[in-house]
């Protein structure tokens, strides 16, 4: 009965991944079994990856959330962001509330809450609200537009997506900032 459900899974896995990639047109960071979630912004298909953070086998309980590029635009190669992207821009802040659960904001934009937490299954995974639903946050995206700066971007929209616990759907939702 297995084997005959794994297709399945492979071909909804696949359909998702693709769907993703379709939306925006960009590549979609896979195989990496810490990972929690990422960031794609216009104007060029770099992806930045925010993963869980170990330290001595467990989670780093000081710093859980470790985030870096994916230089799709350069082979793909790993680069660690810089100091100014990491405490100005695509940092987290992270706030601990409990044993293994934490209040995660972007040093860019505080206004957005995630939740770093144990989730059904126990594993570890950031939840936010999309579509006043309480999520597993997947992926974010932002619309650039031209006339900003490093330092105050003009965005159009960022759109959140993630997946509904129970129901294994995709939500996703553009919020206008």
């Amino acid at each position: 009965m297995y084997l005959k459900k794994f297709p399945l899974f492979i071909f909804l896995f696949i359909s998702l991944n693709f769907a993703a990639e379709a939306q925006n047109g960009f590549p979609v960071p896979m195989g990496n079994q810490k990972q929690l979630f990422y960031l794609q912004r216009t104007p060029n298909t770099n992806t930045i990856v925010y993963e869980l953070n170990y330290k001595n086998g467990e989670i780093d309980r000081e710093n859980p959330i470790h985030e870096f590029w994916i230089r799709y635009q350069e082979n793909g190669q790993r680069q660690e962001l810089s100091y100014i992207q990491r405490k100005f821009a695509y940092g987290i802040k992270t706030t601990k509330l409990a044993d293994n659960r934490y209040e995660l904001r972007f040093v860019s934009y505080k206004k957005y809450k995630m939740y770093l937490e144990p989730g059904p299954d126990k594993k570890l995974s950031v939840y936010t609200i999309i579509n006043n639903k309480k999520v597993m946050l997947t992926s974010i995206f932002l619309k650039i537009k031209e006339g900003g700066s490093f330092w105050s971007p003009n965005i159009e929209y960022v759109e959140v997506s993630g997946i509904e616990p129970a129901s294994r759907l995709v939500i996703r939702e553009k919020l206008k900032i």
